[in-house]
């Protein structure tokens, strides 16, 4: 049975409790409280721990089981997206404007008007991002942006966070570039955190928590 932990907000104080701890239902579920500081969200990535909760609610801890992750070599390009990518002028950029990036992750979509990316939650990463921790990617199509990625950087993983697309595959090829850019600096796994059926499709997959762990113990 798992447990759920209070973490109180002291300074200095940012460790978490084992994640082999937290809920079966909801899943994954392992603290709640606490703040986005910079060193405390620094400790729950490497410990496999991230904040998600709504704006009507404390800050809430995951580390769920099975974990949704994303091997560089497994990325899946379609022969479609494989024939959009050739005929497509595009330009990637990494880490030009975080801002920007996480901002259009936070606007609503469709059939999902509010967001979880609330305005505490942009200010922490790119808090983040200032110190170094964190990472963006933007994709263009002659000079209009088109889609794009944030997360946040481990020693030997990345972390994403959320993507975006204004047009057509333009999350799909930041992705792309994103397992690329691993694959040359052999970083092992990208960390996808729950199950989605669009990251499925693009080879991403689910694996046992104490894997994903080990996978990114440092």
């Amino acid at each position: 049975m798992g447990q759920t932990f209070f973490l109180p907000c002291v300074d200095g104080n940012v460790e978490f409790p084992h994640p082999r701890h937290a809920l079966i239902e909801p899943n994954g579920l392992l603290a709640y409280g606490g703040d986005l500081s910079s060193q405390r969200l620094l400790k729950a990535y490497q410990q496999g721990v991230f904040p998600w909760f709504n704006e009507d609610e404390p800050i809430l801890w995951w580390s769920p089981h099975p974990r949704m992750v994303l091997f560089p070599e497994k990325f899946h390009c379609s022969r479609s997206l494989q024939r959009f990518i050739k005929k497509t002028d595009y330009d990637c950029y990494w880490n030009r404007d975080f801002a920007t990036v996480i901002k259009k992750c936070a606007a609503p979509r469709e059939q999902q008007p509010g967001t979880w990316i609330s305005t505490d939650m942009q200010q922490a990463y790119q808090e983040l991002f200032n110190q170094g921790h964190a990472f963006c990617v933007e994709i263009e199509y002659a000079g209009q942006l088109a889609g794009g990625i944030y997360g946040v950087k481990g020693d030997r993983a990345l972390f994403g966070e959320s993507m975006f697309s204004t047009h057509t595959n333009g999350s799909k090829i930041a992705l792309f570039e994103v397992c690329k850019t691993m694959l040359a600096k052999q970083i092992k796994v990208l960390d996808c955190q729950v199950y989605s059926e669009h990251l499925a499709t693009l080879g991403a997959e689910l694996i046992e928590r104490r894997k994903f762990l080990q996978l990114i113990d440092h």
